[in-house]
């Protein structure tokens, strides 16, 4: 796929999960930034987190951007996270979830560089304070990064 078919295709997905019905009403943006594991790089971000779905679940999609490892990474993420209810709640919230991921690279090699597009899936585990500050594990699967550790802050 061509580096303007997949900018295209990007914006349209991004677009898409910033859209404005009634679900996606109230949302709240953030940003992010951490290190991978296959491929081995640091990465920046940002999210957008939106009220409720239902029941302790809100939509958190997400977009990285991957640097090292001789290739550059664009992933998009659109991933749904569930509030695991407290007894004692205290200022720190755990949450479980996940979701699909389309993975953008562009890479450098002997042969002078190419690009793939490829899909994969995220499984999360994090934790964020009421006053938005967060820390996230992924765990990738088919061509996602194996394992990413990030930390941001949510605006509220």
């Amino acid at each position: 796929m061509n580096r303007h078919i997949s900018l295209t295709v990007c914006s349209a997905l991004v677009a898409l999960c910033l859209c404005s019905t009634p679900a996606f009403a109230q949302f709240h943006a953030g940003a992010r930034a951490g290190v991978s594991v296959d491929p081995d790089q640091i990465f920046i971000g940002g999210h957008v987190e939106t009220s409720p779905l239902f029941s302790n679940v809100t939509f958190r999609p997400n977009v990285e951007l991957g640097f090292g490892d001789d290739l550059t990474l664009f992933a998009l993420n659109l991933e749904l996270a569930y509030w695991i209810p407290m007894k004692n709640k205290g200022a720190w919230s755990p949450y479980v979830g996940g979701g699909p991921a389309v993975n953008f690279y562009s890479f450098d090699d002997d042969l002078g560089g190419g690009s793939d597009t490829s899909a994969g899936f995220n499984f999360l585990i994090g934790v964020q304070h009421s006053g938005g500050v967060f820390t996230e594990f992924k765990v990738g699967v088919a061509d996602s990064p194996s394992l990413k550790f990030t930390v941001g802050y949510n605006f509220k």
